[in-house]
């Protein structure tokens, strides 16, 4: 079964990397705390619940992937997610995000019951990304956003975003078929 992605064209490709153009898009966000992998779990379980039913209409809005993490600093500063990414317990806040199937317009989706859940469009975006397959840690995560850095600085980009995760498969699916992206948004 095919699950729908958010549409983008790829301007540039230097394996692993790629400089992606994405078209706007309509995603449903919730905050967490708590490490890497309690925030993902917590955000991925509040969202699944507003696109299987839990929402004004009970309408279920079809699965898409990836599902996003994108650590949030309380500081004006940018911080690079290899310093502030720990295994403590409550180690920071982050949005969670599912992309809604691009037959919804921001009027048309169904009103989440949950107030944690938002619904926000996203304007057109220039992306560098990394894609890495496997198990993913914060550790792995951290060393992969390291790369993508580095890249971006050799290609004369600049960062406008915090680096976000991206998981594109089910936990259950075997290591070496996943796949997993760090993206960050770039300007010229």
């Amino acid at each position: 079964m095919a699950i729908e992605e958010p549409k983008y064209s790829v301007i540039e490709k230097a394996e692993p990397f790629e400089l992606r153009l994405y078209a706007p898009m309509i995603v449903a966000e919730v905050k967490v705390n708590g490490d890497l992998d309690e925030a993902s779990s917590q955000g991925f379980r509040l969202i699944a619940g507003y696109i299987f039913g839990q929402n004004q209409v009970t309408e279920k809005i079809a699965m898409t992937s990836p599902v996003t993490i994108e650590e949030q600093s309380t500081k004006s500063t940018k911080i690079a997610m290899t310093a502030p990414v720990s295994i403590e317990p409550n180690a920071g806040q982050w949005v969670v995000s599912f992309v809604m199937p691009s037959v919804y317009t921001l009027n048309s989706l169904p009103k989440p019951l949950n107030p944690r859940v938002q619904l926000r469009e996203t304007p057109a975006v220039k992306r560098a990304v990394i894609q890495f397959s496997g198990f993913n840690s914060a550790q792995k995560v951290a060393d992969k956003t390291l790369e993508l850095e580095q890249w971006i600085k050799a290609q004369n980009l600049e960062a406008t975003g915090a680096p976000k995760f991206a998981r594109y498969n089910p936990p259950w699916s075997l290591p070496f078929m996943r796949r997993n992206e760090v993206m960050i948004d770039v300007g010229n």
